[in-house]
């Protein structure tokens, strides 16, 4: 049964991949600052509590995985809209290393729809308004962790998901590969970790940043 380390995992997109891996079948490894919270109990679950960015603490996780998925995020506050943040491109930059160094291969990232080459691509709204006034900074990191990744030897996909939704799984979503189909719109986070946990079987993505969208 392959072990699947999953960061960021105590909420969000993170916690409904952890559910959905379970749910497909492996072995699920948490790593949160905020882990122990988590109450999933299930006997193939093992939480990590820890910092995304201690290289210690990376290297103990990915000890016996198989594959990574990496969903970070941060809270919006003022601090984080005025200035920023360079926790996507630390944490990432520490990742890609420690894999590199073991030999392990397989990478998904969740980073956002305006990231990199897909600013832009999103409603009139989101590219006006929503992203210079309150995302472009925090996006900015995004765009030098996904440059990071892209740079890297290992298998990667990185995916960037549409504005997010507490809506349930529905399988009813499109996974954008082609940057003239990009899109914006709307996507659930459980439909999300659905397709994070099938790209771990699925190659045809790698190498690979895909728009997911309903």
């Amino acid at each position: 049964m392959p072990t699947l380390l999953i960061i960021g995992a105590s909420r969000g997109i993170g916690l409904e991949t952890v559910r959905a891996a379970l749910g497909a079948g492996y072995k699920v490894r948490a790593l949160s600052r905020s882990a122990n919270a988590i109450t999933i109990d299930d006997p193939f679950f093992e939480k990590i509590a820890g910092d995304a960015l201690n290289r210690q603490t990376i290297k103990r996780a990915l000890a016996g995985a198989d594959a990574v998925i990496q969903v970070l995020g941060v809270r919006l506050g003022r601090e984080t809209v005025l200035k920023g943040t360079t926790l996507f491109s630390q944490a990432t930059r520490v990742l890609v290393d420690e894999m590199q160094y073991t030999g392990l291969k397989r990478l998904v990232v969740v980073t956002g729809l305006g990231a990199g080459d897909s600013q832009g691509t999103g409603s009139l709204v989101h590219t006006y308004l929503a992203f210079p006034l309150v995302l472009q900074r925090i996006y900015d990191d995004k765009s030098v962790q996904e440059e990071i990744i892209a740079s890297s030897n290992l298998d990667w996909t990185i995916v960037r998901p549409g504005i997010l939704t507490n809506g349930p799984a529905t399988g009813r979503y499109h996974a954008l590969i082609d940057a003239e189909s990009w899109r914006g719109g709307f996507i659930s986070r459980r439909d999300v970790a659905d397709f994070l946990v099938r790209q771990i079987a699925d190659r045809s993505c790698i190498g690979k940043a895909v728009v997911l969208v309903r």
